[in-house]
């Protein structure tokens, strides 16, 4: 597969941003690489792997930092990892029709967009921490783990609002767990695809995605352990997802089935 040159280097530049601004506050940014690939390429099967691949070596950069940092806790994440990891894989291993997958993809992005909208403007700079049943963080785990499995991302950028809502932990640590969540996952994911022959790359041009990524992924952690206010890159981060989930929705989810 082939894209013109130009056209390549804005979506080298769109992922560098992307990468930067979502590893900023402990995600991969899978959920706007997919969007941004389904305007530009016609295999969804080649759109899932893209995004999976370089949400991993995206959260690969940020768990290294974090936990240097001290931020990862692996007993306390455990619980979340256990059932996320089977079904993540199981979510994957589905071959979904096309319109399904953007349909699913679109209402997961918009969804996910407001939830972020919503933690950015509610959340407050200090609050007391609240303890919850452990049956809740296997449930959450799996939940998200499923789902992200069928669309393609780690789903951090769903867990993370969820436990920020709950005032699970500090923000810190949750961004440090959304991270963690979306490595396994998107290995998890990536093993799903493979195993039910869906693996599909555009080679040799994923090379120059990946460095990408890598890049603006670790500009963006360091922001974020720098103690920068992720605010405003939360609120611009939310309105690029909620913009390219409906332009997703009606150009490639309601238009397929519209016209299928």
């Amino acid at each position: 597969m082939s894209i013109a040159s130009g056209d390549f280097i804005l979506l080298l530049f769109s992922f560098f941003v992307v990468a930067a601004l979502y590893s900023a506050v402990g995600f991969g940014g899978g959920s706007s690489y997919l969007a941004i690939l389904a305007l530009v390429i016609t295999s969804f099967l080649t759109i899932r792997s893209t995004a999976l691949l370089c949400n991993l070596i995206v959260v690969l950069g940020s768990c290294i930092l974090f936990y240097k940092n001290g931020h990862l806790h692996f007993r306390k994440f455990l619980p979340f990892i256990v059932t996320s990891i089977p079904l993540a894989f199981l979510g994957a291993s589905f071959r979904l029709e096309e319109q399904i997958f953007f349909v699913i993809l679109a209402l997961a992005l918009v969804v996910s967009a407001i939830a972020l909208i919503y933690q950015t403007i509610a959340l407050k700079s200090s609050y007391k921490l609240r303890k919850y049943p452990t049956y809740l963080s296997y449930f959450l785990g799996g939940a998200i783990g499923l789902l992200s499995g069928l669309v393609g991302i780690g789903g951090g950028i769903f867990l993370a609002p969820v436990l920020n809502h709950m005032k699970w932990d500090k923000p810190i640590v949750i961004a440090a767990l959304a991270s963690f969540f979306i490595l396994v996952n998107s290995v998890s994911g990536l093993g799903g695809l493979v195993w039910s022959d869906s693996f599909q790359i555009f080679w040799p041009e994923i090379i120059g995605l990946l460095l990408a990524v890598f890049l603006g992924g670790q500009l963006g952690v360091r922001i974020s352990l720098g103690k920068l206010s992720a605010k405003r890159i939360r609120l611009l981060t939310a309105i690029l997802v909620l913009f390219v989930g409906l332009r997703v929705l009606i150009k490639n989810g309601l238009q397929l089935t519209l016209f299928s």
